[in-house]
């Protein structure tokens, strides 16, 4: 073959690519799903990843954990960051620490004392180990002792100093901005509140300063905890950690963070609740999660979240420590000048509650304490308090959330439908609405019957991801009858879904009817603040099999750090055992509650489950590659998370 022949086949070749191309195009633009197909990536990277080389990132709403998959324990770092003024004179702002919405309505204090009679009606109604019933101690007796307290000085010059700025760095992370000098010319921010990124519409509360703020915290970690240079992060992978009930916008921006800004070669993206039983070590648990400002409870069966079962609670550890507060003031708490807008009177208290707290009924009666205050430019002094059952009462607060005094905010979350993506076109409601258009030209009148039919499930493919679950009873959550959770559960008609088959022209008035009653029930639930123990047993109810049930009330999993006081795991026990159905007594062999599997921090299960995950064969395949993402973007999650995105 001559020279110039070779050439001829040679451009032929090429346009035929180039007709290829085109024709891929056209099939987008006409609305054609494609499979995606990822792009080349080199041999080394097919090789046995090396789990020294992966991160862990488990952002909470007051604590981060951070480290290497290898690594024994994570970092772990107040998740705050203070920021210089770029101009002087401009107003301090700083995110409030224990103050939160909807505590200074008129009806808080009208709805606290409320509270704290339920609470102590289940002091006295419980016996205690000897048979005796509790008498609540009123804080009267002890308010006489504490109000003639004085504190005795222990050092004339404390040895706390505040974080020095002379050298003016732009920001400070973790502790060091928790010691910045509120006289300093910075702003304090926590980019996360109750699980998700703290967009609001103060000073730095814009998603793209939130971003920033992340960027920044996790990047100073990595650099100074870590000693990993961001230049070399090209090399290293990310395991994220994102709640049960996510936002899937925050998500999304997360991981562009992570992928392109900070440069991580590739992510998996995971919820804290699996990663909870892997790192416990449980293949099926009901996972409780309490943290310091949300609850969230999901049922996780063989590595599933069960979407039916997903709950979040607006309230945790921090609302304790709050209500411990206002009780200690009813007590004559000899501290005067405690204030709950101050950083370091809030760290104080949050100290007090991990230290006299607990939910043992068998310790009663006044009992004298002591505790320490060391603040920067302010001598140490040592208090005496005189305490009875406000150790208790404070606690209980998560069981009966009235005692927080929140009003007229939404207390409980359910996981929404996706509202949708402009760059994720070929997602469920995509699905959706090309099926409804197939049945409308393929089925006759009869067999479309059953969409207009409350729970009816629509044919062909939908079908065959289970169905559409029932619409009746919302606030349970409970799929029809299948095999709970996994596609049965992601699969329940939402709002959204019945707007778009609404507008496809096969719906009659009963069904909107039920949407309408459904939005109803979910507004009127959400407005409810759930006890511990209700939302349990709620989380549980909505599993789809008896058997399912059964398996998690013997593994009820209690997960973060707002839980650890001691006799937290018998007090739970006792009341679950006291209110799940009577049906289940009989079923269940052993109702069982788990607050330290293999002795370890319940504060570090997820995280240590996400560096079990890290080195499982099965995760491979759930790698999103930096190149993935800058090419398909957002469509890469509803590919490779390992729930349905």
């Amino acid at each position: 073959m001559t020279q110039a022949e070779k050439e001829q086949d040679s451009g032929k070749e090429k346009e035929k690519e180039r007709e290829k191309e085109k024709e891929k195009e056209k099939e987008q633009q006409r609305g054609v799903k494609r499979p995606i197909a990822p792009p080349a990536i080199s041999d080394p990277l097919q090789e046995q990843i090396q789990s020294n080389f992966i991160v862990v990132i488990h952002p909470g709403s007051r604590t981060l954990r951070i480290g290497r998959a290898t690594d024994t324990l994570p970092v772990m770092i107040p998740h705050v960051i203070a920021r210089r003024h770029k101009q002087s004179g401009q107003p301090r702002y700083e995110d409030a620490l224990l103050l939160r919405e909807g505590l200074n309505k008129p009806e808080s204090k009208e709805q606290r004392q409320n509270g704290l009679k339920m609470v102590d009606q289940a002091i006295w109604s419980k016996k205690m180990s000897n048979g005796v019933r509790r008498t609540p101690v009123s804080a009267e007796q002890a308010r006489a002792y504490n109000c003639q307290i004085r504190p005795a000085v222990l050092d004339s010059g404390s040895r706390v100093k505040w974080t020095n700025t002379t050298h003016q760095p732009p920001h400070l992370v973790g502790e060091e901005a928790l010691n910045v000098n509120p006289s300093d010319s910075y702003n304090i921010h926590w980019p996360i509140v109750r699980g998700q990124l703290n967009v609001h519409p103060g000073p730095g509360g814009s998603l793209t300063a939130v971003l920033s703020d992340l960027e920044a915290i996790w990047s100073h970690v990595l650099q100074k905890h870590l000693e990993i240079p961001l230049k070399d992060l090209k090399y290293y992978r990310c395991i994220l950690l994102v709640p049960d009930i996510y936002n899937r916008q925050h998500i999304k921006e997360v991981v562009n963070m992570l992928l392109l800004n900070m440069g991580f070669s590739a992510i998996i993206v995971h919820q804290e609740s699996v990663s909870a039983t892997f790192g416990s070590g449980l293949s099926s648990a009901c996972v409780v999660d309490v943290g310091d400002q949300k609850t969230s409870l999901c049922c996780v069966e063989d590595g599933v979240s069960h979407r039916n079962s997903r709950l979040c609670l607006a309230y945790g550890g921090s609302d304790v420590t709050r209500t411990l507060f206002w009780l200690l003031q009813r007590a004559g708490f000899p501290y005067r000048d405690c204030q709950l807008g101050s950083r370091l009177d809030c760290q104080l208290l949050q100290q007090l509650k991990e230290t006299f707290c607990h939910l043992n009924q068998d310790i009663s009666g006044l009992q004298d304490h002591e505790f320490q205050t060391r603040f920067p430019e302010s001598p140490a002094l040592l208090y005496q308090v005189r305490l009875g059952d406000e150790k208790l009462q404070a606690p209980m607060g998560l069981f009966y959330p009235t005692t927080f005094g929140i009003v007229g905010q939404k207390m409980s979350s359910l996981q929404y439908r996706s509202q949708g993506d402009a760059e994720d076109p070929h997602d469920e409601h995509y699905l959706l609405a090309t099926q409804s258009k197939q049945d409308q030209s393929s089925k006759s009148a009869g067999d479309r019957k059953g969409i207009s039919r409350p729970g009816g499930a629509l044919d062909g493919e939908m079908s065959s991801q289970g169905g559409i679950g029932d619409l009746s009873d919302l606030p349970r959550g409970c799929g029809s009858g299948g095999g709970g959770g996994g596609m049965q559960g992601e699969m329940e008609l939402g709002p959204a879904q019945g707007e778009l088959l609404m507008g496809a022209g096969d719906i009659d008035e009963p069904l909107s009817a039920h949407l309408s009653r459904k939005t109803a029930i979910m507004n009127q639930f959400e407005s409810k603040a759930l006890g511990l123990d209700k939302a349990i047993l709620h989380s549980i109810d909505c599993c789809a099999s008896d058997e399912t049930k059964r398996k998690m009330y013997s593994s009820i999993l209690v997960v973060g750090g707002g839980l650890m006081f001691p006799g937290a795991q018998e007090f739970l026990l006792h009341r679950i055992i006291n209110k799940m159905p009577p049906s289940f007594r009989r079923l269940v062999d052993n109702v069982e509650v788990i607050t330290r599997p293999k002795d370890m921090d319940p504060r570090l299960i997820s995280w240590k489950g996400g560096s079990v995950l890290a080195c499982l064969d099965t995760t491979q395949e759930m790698w999103i590659h930096q190149r993935e993402w800058q090419r398909f973007g957002v469509r890469m999650l509803r590919e490779r998370a390992a729930f349905v995105w």
